[in-house]
C-alpha cells in the first residue's frame, strides 16, 4: 500500500479530531511521506507532537504552498468559503482533491477551487480513530484509476471503503454511517435509562447497556457472513422476553420508522450544507 504513495506529495488541509485520525493511520502504514503539508491553525498538541515525530511540515495557513499531487480536505463544511482563498496554492492541473466536507458536492467544491478537476467526495465516521471506520466515497470522471487507487489507499488506512458511482448517494452515506455512530452510543443512552427506570441502579445500568451493545458490535463484526437479522433471531426465542421486547420495537411506531426519519433528517441536513 505504501508503495502506491511513493514520491506522492500530500497535503492535509484540516486536521481536527476526523483529520487527525486519518493523519495517524497514513503514518502508521508509511502513507504520508516526510514532505506531507499538514495545515492546522490550532494544532493539538497530539498532532504536534506527530508531526514532530514523523517530520511532517505543520502550517496554520497553507498560503503560498506548492500544488499536491493529493490535497485532503478536512476542515469544517461552514469554513471552506473562508479557507477556499488560501488553497488555490495547493491546487494544481494534476492535483487530486479528496474532500470528507459532509454536504460540500463535486461542483461546490469545484467553484471554490477553480485550478481542480480530479475530486474525490468522501464521508467517514468517527471510529476511523481506532482504525475500524467505514467510508463511503464518490469519484468524479476526471479521476484516473491511478488517483482513485491513492484515494482508496488513504481512506483505507482507518477502515473499510465503500465506492458509490452516484453522487447523490453520498448524502444517503452521510445519513447512515457518517452520523450512525451517534444513533449507537445514543442507543446506549436509552437502553441504560430504560434499565434504570426498570429499577436497575444507574450506574449498573449504564455498564450494562455499555457492554451489550459493545459485544453486540463485536459479534457482527467476528461473523460477516451472517446478517442482522440473523444474528437477532438466534437471540430471540418464540414466546420469550425478547420476542416481548422485539413486539415493541418492531412496530408500527417502533425502531424503523424512527430510524427512517432519523436518517431523512440527515440526508436532509447534508444537502442543505451544500449552499
Amino acid at each position: 500500500m505504501s508503495g502506491q504513495l511513493a514520491g506522492v506529495s500530500l497535503a492535509l488541509v484540516g486536521a481536527g479530531k476526523m483529520g487527525l485520525a486519518m493523519l495517524e493511520g497514513w503514518a502508521a502504514r508509511g502513507l504520508a511521506g516526510p514532505k506531507a503539508l499538514i495545515a492546522e491553525p490550532t494544532p493539538s498538541p497530539q498532532l504536534a507532537a506527530l508531526c514532530a515525530a514523523s517530520c511532517y511540515s505543520l502550517v496554520a495557513d497553507p498560503a503560498g504552498a506548492a500544488p499536491a499531487d493529493v490535497l485532503v480536505l478536512a476542515v469544517k463544511p461552514q469554513m471552506l468559503d473562508a479557507a477556499a482563498p488560501a488553497l488555490q496554492g495547493l491546487v494544481g492541473p494534476q492535483t487530486l482533491v479528496v474532500s470528507i466536507l459532509a454536504g460540500k458536492s463535486v461542483a461546490n467544491l469545484a467553484a471554490r477551487l477553480p485550478g481542480t478537476r480530479a475530486i474525490v467526495r468522501a464521508m467517514p465516521n468517527t471510529p476511523a480513530a481506532i482504525g475500524r471506520g467505514v467510508t463511503g466515497a464518490f469519484a468524479n470522471a476526471a479521476v484516473a484509476p491511478s488517483q482513485r487507487a491513492l484515494a482508496d489507499a488513504l481512506l483505507g488506512a482507518v477502515g473499510g471503503v465503500e465506492w458509490v458511482e452516484d453522487e447523490a448517494l453520498i448524502d444517503a452515506v452521510t445519513a447512515v454511517s457518517g452520523s450512525g455512530p451517534a444513533y449507537v452510543f445514543h442507543l446506549v443512552e436509552a437502553l441504560a435509562a430504560a434499565g434504570a427506570q426498570a429499577g436497575l441502579p444507574p450506574d449498573l445500568a449504564t455498564r450494562l447497556a455499555r457492554a451489550t451493545v459493545e459485544g453486540a458490535g463485536e459479534l457482527l463484526y467476528r461473523n460477516p457472513a451472517l446478517g442482522a437479522e440473523t444474528l437477532r433471531q438466534n437471540v430471540t426465542s418464540p414466546g420469550g422476553t425478547t420476542a416481548a421486547a422485539l413486539a415493541v420495537l418492531m412496530g408500527a411506531d417502533g425502531l424503523g420508522p424512527l430510524m427512517e426519519k432519523a436518517v431523512a433528517a440527515a440526508k436532509r441536513r447534508a444537502g442543505e450544507l451544500a449552499g
